[in-house]
């Protein structure tokens, strides 16, 4: 088919898209009951999980079903009791929870877990392109599998919610660890982050002035330390500035200003993101080698690469290296540092949604009449619909505003 002409399809859609629901939905949808499945995650120190034990109350309250793997929330201390006691039902039997239409977890399914779903689930996780394998989305595809990303759903103001949440709590963590780090009880220099009277504060510099960087600024000037914030954008640079209220340093990137802020500070935190692909790195490892000793680097990017050349992936429970007498900091998954309050932060984004696809018969007509879901979902029953994972592996992609014209 030409271009033109599917363009043309896709314009069709779009306009139909805009019309009134009243005249789209004549009879108005019967609400469904859903059958929630919440499987263990088996991926290495993902210690969040998707649902809390009240947002299991509240989706029970409503009518629907909600199995639990057993020990599937432990590790965000979280135990079976709390979720059995507000209506959930606990199961042993992984295989069991894969019974159910909806499932919900963090990390992407593994292929042993693609295996256990059955033709025609919903699938809400992660998508982590990074690691993205073409065989899982091919496994995802052969069993018509309805799938939707956390990373690419957008609220009612058009914010990627999950990725914001998890922004705010990683930036505002790294600062707390910078601050662990530095202290004598993890072989640091022995400062404390802020500074008292008399004393000098901490010096502080941030690469990235995102959500991360913002958060993290907010931080660091809370407990009192001094902090300088580096960007490419002036438009995040003049946003944080407005956002954090405080007249803080900020600077495009410049080579010789940035060069020395880092080797004059205490800690630097990477935390510029790249929209597709490798975060940019922009430190060298001859500028970390003029670093003072014993400072600390919190990389907070490393999962796209890092901002550092001296970066390397770290985990938990062995968080941190030393490099050119520098402490390196590089877990991809902070937020699990704190994975309680990452899932308070995830199950209101999550329980709304669930509750959504009930009321409103169903997940077909929840992506027609909410676009910021409709920008979650990749596989539509089995047709791949997201175009940046269709031209990385050459698999054919539809326009999902055709495929659920055509089903309705």
């Amino acid at each position: 088919m030409s271009s033109g002409i599917y363009s043309g399809f896709s314009d069709i859609a779009k306009q139909a898209m805009m019309q009134p629901q009243e005249s789209l939905l004549e009879v108005k949808s019967k609400k469904n009951k859903l059958y929630i499945g919440i499987p263990k995650e088996v991926s290495f120190q993902e210690n969040r999980v998707p649902l809390t034990p009240l947002s299991v109350a509240l989706l029970v309250n409503n009518g629907h079903d909600v199995l639990l793997e057993s020990h599937a929330g432990q590790a965000a201390n979280f135990s079976d009791k709390d979720y059995s006691e507000q209506g959930a039902q606990i199961v042993y039997d992984t295989k069991k929870v894969y019974e159910a239409d909806i499932i919900i977890k963090i990390a992407p399914p593994t292929p042993h877990e693609i295996e256990m779903m059955k033709p025609g689930q919903i699938l809400i996780s992660t998508l982590q392109m990074a690691t993205l394998k073409a065989e899982s989305i091919h496994a995802l595809m052969v069993k018509k599998i309805t799938a939707l990303s956390f990373e690419h759903l957008r609220d009612e103001g058009n914010i990627l919610t999950v990725v914001r949440a998890m922004s705010e709590i990683v930036g505002a963590t790294s600062i707390l660890i910078a601050a662990e780090y530095l202290s004598n009880v993890f072989e640091g220099k022995g400062l404390m982050l802020g500074g008292i009277t008399g004393v000098p504060p901490t010096e502080i510099v941030i690469l990235g002035a995102g959500t991360v960087g913002e958060y993290a600024a907010r931080t660091a000037i809370s407990l009192g330390a001094e902090v300088k914030v580096f960007d490419p954008s002036i438009y995040k640079l003049r946003r944080l500035q407005n956002n954090i209220g405080n007249r803080v340093f900020t600077s495009v990137v410049q080579p010789i200003v940035l060069e020395k802020a880092i080797t004059t500070c205490d800690v630097a935190i990477g935390a510029l993101r790249a929209e597709d692909g490798r975060s940019p790195c922009i430190i060298s490892e001859a500028t970390v080698s003029r670093m003072k000793r014993d400072s600390v680097i919190i990389d907070v990017s490393i999962d796209q690469g890092g901002c550092f050349e001296t970066s390397e992936v770290t985990n938990h429970t062995h968080p941190v290296f030393r490099k050119h007498d520098v402490i390196h900091y590089c877990v991809p998954n902070i937020a699990s540092r704190v994975a309680r309050t990452a899932t308070y932060a995830l199950t209101n984004i999550f329980a709304p949604i669930l509750l959504d696809i009930g009321d409103m018969g169903g997940i077909k007509n929840l992506i027609w009449q909410k676009s910021g879901v409709r920008n979650a979902v990749y596989i539509y029953q089995g047709q791949l619909t997201n175009k940046h994972i269709g031209e990385r592996f050459s698999i054919p992609c539809k326009d999902l505003d055709l495929l659920i014209v055509s089903h309705r």
